[in-house]
Order: structure tokens, then sequence, then C-alpha cells
């Protein structure tokens, strides 16, 4: 006869608990960036996204802010640099990778 399988400790499945919820966290918030920057890549024109991106990294700079944050930092600097030729060039590598590694759909849904 095969022994009974102990549970874990509740301190483990608490702590493999929070790391899938990491995880699920991570995915989405990659998938959000990845939608976000298509977006502005296909729908608005080179000038207004310089103005866009910059305007985010200002108000990131100011995240410390009750309403703006400093998430807006790096999404204006990746937003920004869809104008600048040898930054668009890294930055689409990885949308390819990201969308790659997450299996992210290249049709969106409405």
């Amino acid at each position: 006869m095969s022994e009974p399988q102990s549970r874990p400790a509740p301190r483990v499945r608490r702590a493999r608990r929070a790391r899938r919820r990491a995880r699920h966290w991570k995915h989405r918030l990659v998938i959000i960036t990845y939608r976000t920057l298509r977006w502005a890549q296909r729908y608005l024109p080179p000038g207004v996204r310089s103005l866009v991106g910059f305007a985010l990294i200002g108000g990131g700079l100011l995240g410390f802010l009750p309403i703006l944050g400093f998430w807006m930092l790096p999404l204006g600097i990746a937003i920004a640099s869809l104008d600048f030729p040898p930054l668009r060039r890294r930055l689409e590598r990885w949308l390819i990778d990201t969308r790659r590694r997450y299996h992210i759909e290249i049709t969106q849904s409405r």
C-alpha cells in the first residue's frame, strides 16, 4: 500500500498561491502594455505619439501625486520611442518577442 501524501504546510501553500498570483499579474501587465503600444502605433500620428509619450513621462515624474502614477514613466518612454528609429527597432523586437512568449493574439477583440 502506498502512504498517503501529506499536504504542504499552510505557509508553503500561501507562498505558492502568491507566486501564481504574481505570475498572473505580470502576464496581464505585459498584455496590457503590448496592446497599448500597438494601439498607439496604429492610431496615433507620429507627432501626437511623441506628445502623448512626453506627457506620460511628465506624469510619471509626478507619480507621487494621488492621480498620477509611476507606471506612466515606462509607458511614456515606450510610446515616445515609437517615433525614433533606433529605439523603435529595439521596441519592435521586444513586442515581437513578447507576442511569442505570451501567445498574444494579433487580432484585437472589440
